[in-house]
């Protein structure tokens, strides 16, 4: 990735996080939720500011303090008034009401409204969580560092979800079947990077597809018990699968190469996520390899299917063979040879992989 790349995938990424954080503090369950949930039913109107009391005080102008535990029915009840409520840091307890709130006005805004416009310049301006609950249309508005989030009904999210599901249940069937195809080629000493390059494919987007997945659950907090169970399972050991066909095929194979590998795959785009070439870059082969260019696995991922079989064991027996090729090859008195191995491993390798083998081959 190029320096200039790198900075901004970061900052990407720092903006997810935070908007993760402020879907999770108003997700069903919370008790912030059950009050913004109050203010919905009786068409309230509110400008809610969650953060540290020193950085949110630049921006407040007027209102009284209350300083007293936050509950839903208190939250409920000073919204009656005009003004902003001032919660702290963590949302437990009510510091100010009736605030008027006095953001830089030279800040950009794309809203309409007010309320809406002063929440959108003070998410921009102070490092804090602003919530705007429109009377007229009755929505709930999200802004952090500039950043809008519109809270959806639960049952629109449902049905977002349970969609999303059904997709990651697509992938996630297609991409267990292109992994028994990998090994029968991988035994068969036919891979070749268009082969590796699906397989990244595919795990990509099986985890881009979770992490869309993810965001519902953390947005339907409770409701989401049985989605967040269904995609527990259609991703349950996807990663680590993911992590070993990397093993087997980046320039390195070292642990934190491989995630430094998937880390930057996760950052391509969707067109360059296609093409074979980029790809092959990140996994730091040779540039200009074409997509008809032969590899060899080095093993990881076949050896891990054998049980009992310890990955420093693992490490050294694919040191001493160097493919996965050489390794089904190879006999048992030549895996006795290495150090951690013994006889009675290197039976259960031969035979585990012969097995492999002859599953795939099916």
């Amino acid at each position: 990735m190029d320096r200039v790349t790198e900075p901004r995938a970061r900052k990407q990424g720092g903006k997810q996080d935070m908007v993760l954080a402020g879907l999770r503090r108003v997700a069903p369950g919370t008790r912030l939720r059950e009050a913004l949930d109050m203010l919905l039913d009786a068409q309230d109107g509110a400008l809610i500011v969650v953060g540290d009391a020193k950085v949110v005080e630049p921006v407040c102008d007027g209102g009284f303090t209350i300083d007293m535990p936050f509950t839903p029915q208190r939250l409920f009840e000073l919204a009656k008034m005009d003004g902003a409520i001032i919660l702290d840091a963590e949302g437990d307890r009510i510091v100010k009401a009736g605030v008027h709130l006095v953001p830089d006005s030279g800040l950009p805004t794309s809203e309409v409204g007010m309320r809406h416009r002063t929440s959108e310049r003070v998410s921009r301006q102070i490092d804090a969580l602003t919530i705007a609950i429109s009377k007229r249309r009755n929505v709930i508005n999200l802004y952090l560092d500039g950043n809008k989030v519109t809270l959806e009904a639960i049952e629109v999210l449902l049905a977002k979800a349970n969609q999303a599901i059904q997709t990651l249940q697509n992938y996630r069937n297609r991409l267990d079947e292109m992994l028994e195809r990998l090994t029968l080629l991988e035994f068969q000493d036919l891979v070749t990077l268009a082969d590796v390059a699906e397989i990244v494919v595919r795990f990509e987007m099986a985890r881009r597809v979770q992490r869309a997945v993810s965001r519902y659950i953390l947005q339907l907090g409770t409701e989401g018990l049985l989605v967040r169970m269904q995609s527990d399972e259609l991703i349950a050991g996807v990663d680590e699968q993911y992590a070993l066909v990397l093993r087997d095929y980046a320039a390195s194979s070292l642990a934190r190469k491989v995630t430094q590998v998937r880390d930057r795959l996760s950052e391509l785009s969707a067109d360059r996520l296609l093409e074979p070439e980029s790809i092959a870059r990140e996994l730091g082969l040779m540039p200009g390899d074409h997509a008809e260019r032969h590899l060899r696995a080095r093993g990881y991922r076949a050896l891990a299917q054998i049980p009992m079989l310890p990955g420093s064991v693992v490490a050294r027996i694919i040191d001493r063979f160097g493919t996965l090729v050489e390794v089904a090859a190879a006999t048992t008195k030549e895996l006795d040879a290495i150090d951690g191995v013994g006889v009675r491993r290197a039976r259960a390798i031969h035979a585990g992989l012969a097995r492999l083998k002859a599953h795939t081959a099916v």
